[in-house]
């Protein structure tokens, strides 16, 4: 059997170009824990992942704020997918994320929605009128979704006024359930969660312009247990990819400039 110094060489160069390799390398799982609104591209994105790779991608969903502190309490979470920007800076910060891992993946838009034709104007009057009994909105203190309906609120002057018909969720997975159950008449979810190939799914809707509040700007982080999961960086890596940015933007959200 050969010996020499240039086999083993070769050897270990060929023994990395199969680790390294796509669809070679040791499968491994990789958990996401992914804000609320961004549930239904998630499950797209982490199938064409799947298929693309030998990773299998275990999904975490909450609102950004309850995942920032299952994190802080060791929650063995690879990646964060964060419905704002603040937060994976903030984990990057308290060294609970990888430095220099931070990128935005989407902006969100927010939608006004009812689950009933008619209810919602597509100029959003109804919110001046206050003719509906409830409101539901995410929690502003843990969803940026929330923070942002707050903000529309504030610049359209009714905040105080619908205040008192308020419904609050923890998430704004949690106001779209409200809404579709019939418990709030109308809620501020993201456009995400009622656009199917670019059209209202169901009930009636104001799409929010992007001027009545700050931006939604949603960062991913590679968290501290994925800092050496080759898994949690191949998943980071494509949602950069064409066809996982095509499935955000097909459910609604915009997508940074390359």
């Amino acid at each position: 059997m050969p010996s020499s110094p240039r086999f083993f060489r070769i050897l270990r160069w060929l023994l990395a170009a199969v680790a390294a390799a796509p669809g070679l390398a040791q499968a491994q799982d990789v958990t996401v824990a992914v804000a609320a609104n961004f549930a239904a591209p998630m499950r797209q994105i982490a199938a064409a992942f799947e298929r693309e790779t030998r990773h299998r991608v275990v999904v975490a969903i909450g609102s950004t704020g309850s995942l920032y502190a299952q994190i802080r309490h060791g929650a063995p979470f690879h990646v964060l997918l964060a419905a704002d920007a603040v937060t994976p800076q903030r984990l990057e910060q308290e060294a609970l994320a990888v430095a220099g891992s931070r990128l935005t993946y989407a902006v969100g838009r927010l939608a006004l929605w009812s689950a009933t034709p008619g209810v919602v104007d597509d100029q959003g009057q109804v919110l001046r009128s206050g003719r509906f009994e409830r409101i539901a909105i995410a929690n502003p203190r843990l969803a940026p979704y929330g923070l942002a309906a707050t903000q529309v609120m504030e610049r359209l002057g009714v905040h105080a006024a619908l205040r008192a018909k308020w419904v609050q969720g923890e998430s704004v997975g949690q106001v779209h359930q409200f809404v579709a159950s019939g418990n709030a008449t109308l809620g501020f979810v993201a456009l995400a969660q009622i656009q199917v190939d670019g059209q209202i799914s169901q009930g009636s809707a104001w799409v929010i312009p992007t001027e009545l509040h700050d931006p939604i700007r949603q960062d991913a982080a590679l968290l501290l247990p994925g800092r050496d999961h080759a898994g949690a960086r191949a998943f980071l890596a494509y949602l950069r990819s064409a066809p996982a940015q095509a499935i955000i933007r097909a459910h609604g959200y915009l997508t940074p400039a390359p």
